[in-house]
């Protein structure tokens, strides 16, 4: 079949390339950094496309799917991984810091979804999975524009399901926890400059806020990808991979 993930340079959206190669799925890579993306292709069992892509640009969002559809045919699995995060209290937080959430973590993901779905729901098959966080679920302090940002998403995430139901099409949302990836070593270099305190321990505080005292690793976030993938029944869900931090 043929995937598109967004997001692919690294981190979880490298790992569920991999996953999805490995399961014997053609992969559209997107993201904005070309050399990242031709190293994470190398490392693919299967065949690959390179679409170096600022998902935030609509034209040229418009032209990753059309370049895909050219070279193989509509997008049958598509996981939108691509996304940032920030902190600051909420009366710090400016006008400029709530739209770029949006934006990434919204905006982007809607419009994916409505170019995707039509191609889908057509062909009487579509995957789609977004990648959210447990805090769509709830909230957290001094996230207050990522939080509102993934709480949209997954309301998008429901209605999309809801909408596409009897297509044969699923959408689903996979909400991490803190996962050991690059933008986690953001967050432990913030938490360090902010408190002083040692890189190692700021990890530790991280790693902590999971019942089971670890970070959440990239496969973990893809296996759960691949399930709502591979399961046809999985729809309008939000799967918790954070540890059991919150229970739903």
């Amino acid at each position: 079949m043929i995937a598109l993930v967004t997001g692919a340079s690294q981190g979880i959206g490298a790992a569920c390339a991999q996953a999805l190669s490995a399961a014997g799925h053609r992969v559209a890579l997107v993201a904005r950094n070309e050399s990242a993306l031709n190293d994470v292709a190398a490392s693919l069992a299967g065949e690959s496309l390179v679409l170096p892509t600022d998902v935030l640009d609509p034209a040229a969002l418009e032209a990753a799917f059309a370049r895909v559809e050219q070279e193989w045919g509509p997008v049958e699995i598509l996981v939108v991984n691509a996304g940032a995060a920030m902190s600051a209290p909420l009366v710090r937080t400016t006008d400029e810091d709530w739209q770029r959430m949006l934006d990434l973590n919204l905006t982007a993901p809607f419009r994916c979804l409505r170019r995707a779905l039509p191609a889908m729901t057509k062909a009487g098959f579509g995957r789609v999975v977004v990648i959210a966080s447990v805090a769509g679920k709830v909230g957290g302090a001094r996230i207050a524009a990522y939080t509102a940002s993934k709480h949209g998403v997954i309301g998008l995430v429901r209605t999309a399901a809801a909408e596409v139901a009897r297509s044969g099409v699923t959408v689903n949302a996979v909400c991490p926890g803190y996962v050991d990836t690059p933008m986690t070593d953001e967050s432990v270099a913030h938490i360090s400059t902010g408190t002083g305190r040692p890189e190692a321990e700021a990890r530790e505080i991280l790693a902590n806020m999971q019942p089971i005292g670890r970070l959440v690793t990239v496969d973990e976030v893809a296996a759960a990808v691949m399930l709502c993938v591979d399961n046809g029944a999985i729809s309008g869900q939000g799967l918790n991979v954070d540890g059991g931090a919150v229970q739903s």
